[in-house]
């Protein structure tokens, strides 16, 4: 039985109506949260659990569409707690709330574990991007050398990055795959001197390669980032265990190659759904490997694999992605549907850029990689700034 969360909206609204009657804030926090909405899909589900649903449903309220073999579940999320009680629930359906209540979302995590200590959540992240390759799909981000990817580092720092991602292989639409090798000669001495200049800022590495992520680990970098979550070399999960580092795990589907390709876009008519579950799936492969939850952020995996409807889709529906516990990395920086949906080429997507991440913040995101911070930041503000008017 696999019950993946819907996308719904919060209860701000809710909070907001109790403060004006002079509840406390955390009580009304709370309260709120009790009334606020949740929705789960959830397939395959016995005959006699469906038939035995429909009654019960009604009595706790809650809302409930089914098929021949999968059920829609919507209601508040107190009323779907009562439900989550499988010991006082009739025989039929008490595998179905034991999944339910499995599955319903703990309170968001407020920080992020990696090799150099603690991240805290509390403020979006911006996560500024150096790419050390001469293939990358955004020029401006690329620094072939250490003394270019430090001044570029400057730069990022001063538009309000607080940790920096390097990557040296460029997963663009049409890349051809790179030797390992090569990929750690370019790495290596990008995050040794970046490390040497920044002792106390997390580092990144965006990676596939075990090896790689080995040696940046070792010359200092504190996160791994890996665009096929552990698919194209499941090792690098057992490095990240090993070495006590952050995990994004990033969603996409197919080879290196055809990472940003459409390729693999069939998702059945659902992808924040099918999204869900294959990251729900790379989690529980990465604390198999014994990576700590606390380590793990998600990631997605805007445009890869994904048509540019699909990535609205996705972005619409991203508290479904934020349900499942882990903090959500959005990294739609300058990306190719921010430029179907604007007209704009690569270099001029900044405004895109940063009305996406508004958006991804709405919907509960904390993480956000960007090429050009300074014109996220202030956006990220005013998202913030609504949410916690």
């Amino acid at each position: 039985m696999i019950v993946t969360p819907v996308p719904v909206r919060g209860a701000t609204a809710v909070r907001d109506a109790l403060l004006s009657h002079g509840w406390e804030g955390d009580l009304a926090s709370l309260t709120a949260g009790g009334l606020e909405l949740a929705a789960f899909h959830v397939q395959p589900v016995p005959t006699a659990a469906l038939q035995a649903m429909v009654p019960l449903a009604a009595r706790l309220g809650l809302e409930l569409v089914t098929g021949d073999d999968w059920l829609l579940l919507a209601g508040p999320r107190a009323r779907l707690g009562a439900f989550a009680r499988p010991w006082v629930q009739p025989e039929p359906v008490q595998g179905l709330a034991q999944a339910v209540g499995m599955a319903m979302p703990p309170e968001p995590a407020r920080e992020w574990h990696h090799a150099g200590g603690t991240l805290t959540l509390g403020e979006p992240v911006l996560i500024g991007v150096i790419n050390v390759t001469p293939d990358s799909f955004s020029p401006a981000s690329r620094a072939l050398d250490a003394d270019a990817a430090l001044a570029l580092a400057d730069r990022l720092l001063a538009g309000g990055a607080t940790v920096l991602d390097v990557g040296g292989e460029s997963t663009r639409p049409g890349a051809v795959p790179l030797d390992a090798a090569e990929e750690r000669a370019r790495v290596v001495p990008v995050v040794r001197a970046l490390a040497a200049r920044h002792p106390a800022l997390p580092i990144s590495v965006d990676t596939v390669h075990a090896a790689t992520a080995r040696a940046a680990l070792e010359a200092g970098a504190v996160i791994l980032n890996d665009v096929t979550a552990g698919r194209h070399d499941p090792d690098l999960l057992a490095v990240a265990a090993t070495g006590r580092a952050g995990l994004v795990l990033s969603h996409s589907r197919g080879s290196l190659g055809t990472l940003a390709s459409y390729d693999h876009a069939d998702y059945g008519g659902d992808v924040v759904r099918a999204v869900a579950t294959e990251l729900a799936a790379s989690r529980r492969a990465a604390t198999a490997a014994g990576v700590p939850d606390a380590a793990i952020v998600l990631d997605p995996g805007f445009g890869f694999g994904k048509t540019p409807a699909q990535n609205w889709q996705l972005l619409d529906g991203l508290d479904a992605i934020v349900a499942l516990g882990r903090p959500v990395l959005a990294a739609v920086s300058r990306k190719r549907f921010l430029g179907e949906a604007t007209g704009q080429p690569i270099e001029g997507r900044d405004a895109a850029t940063a009305a996406a991440c508004a958006l991804a913040a709405d919907r509960g995101a904390r993480l956000f990689r960007v090429h050009e911070p300074a014109a996220v930041r202030d956006a990220l503000r005013v998202a913030e700034a609504v949410r916690w008017h």
